[in-house]
Formats: C-alpha cells, structure tokens, sequence
C-alpha cells in the first residue's frame, strides 16, 4: 500500500541543465540566463531571466544564492536569502532554506524545507505568460498591508 519515496534531490535525469557552477565556484554579480542552470556553488547577486524564456534555476544541495532568482521555474534543495519569482512552478526540497518572500504559479513543498517569508500565489498562475512585474507587485502590496 506504501511505497518507499525516491530521493528527488534535483537529479539530472529529472531536468535538463546547459550551465552547471561546481561546488567549488563561487560568483560575485548579476547571472542574466538564456539557458537552465543548476547551482551548487555560491552565488552572490541576482539571476534573472528573460521571460519569453521557459528557463529553469535548480539550487543543489550544496548550492546557495544571495539575491534575488527571477525564472520560469525554481527548484531548491540548498539555501536561498532573496526572493523568488517564478512564474510557473517552484520546487522546495526536504533539505533547502529559503529566507525571503516567494512569488509562484505552482508550488511544492517537501517535508522538511525551511520557508521565512510571504509565499504569494501569482494572481493569474494559470496563465502562461505571468509578468514577473506583476509577481513583485503583489509582494510589495502584501507588504505594504502589513507593516
């Protein structure tokens, strides 16, 4: 009746990524993506993608970013201080630790993750083409409301 769960700590059979940062790499700046990307490294900056771009940011184990991640898609299992837009789908595994507000059309969450901040559904998630604009304006309103 049970069954044993798999562990789907951002496998590379479940995504696929054109940009992996090593454990070992660290980046100081602004990541403008093209293409998917995997981080298990550090970075300290803001990743953006364009979105027309169905792009995914994936957050290894050992990955940690500092700023802001705006993307189509967002998988975490490491550590995040920023927030994230994403405008389709965000993924939060047992292990990661997101510090900031949260903005998503879809989301799951593993038991275990660790979530501080607002975690605001976008307001027109079933459409595909969310504006990231519009995401980081519903968190500026919920905060706004209340402080």
């Amino acid at each position: 009746m049970f069954e044993k769960l798999k562990d789907k700590s951002l496998s590379p059979t479940q995504e696929r990524f054109d940009t992996i940062i090593g454990r070992t790499t660290q980046i100081y700046g602004r990541l403008v993506l093209l293409d998917s990307v995997r981080i298990d490294g550090k970075v300290v900056g803001n990743i953006e993608t364009t979105k027309d771009n169905k792009v995914t940011v994936a957050i290894g184990l050992t990955g940690e970013v500092s700023g802001d991640i705006t993307a189509h898609r967002v998988m975490v299992a490491g550590k995040v201080e920023g927030n994230i837009y994403a405008a389709e789908r965000v993924e939060f595994h047992k292990e990661s630790i997101v510090q900031g507000d949260i903005s998503y059309g879809s989301i799951a969450v593993e038991h275990g993750a660790r979530l501080l901040g607002l975690v605001i559904q976008n307001p027109n998630s079933s459409a595909a083409a969310n504006s990231n604009a519009d995401a980081k304006n519903v968190i500026r309103k919920a905060q706004e409301g209340s402080s």
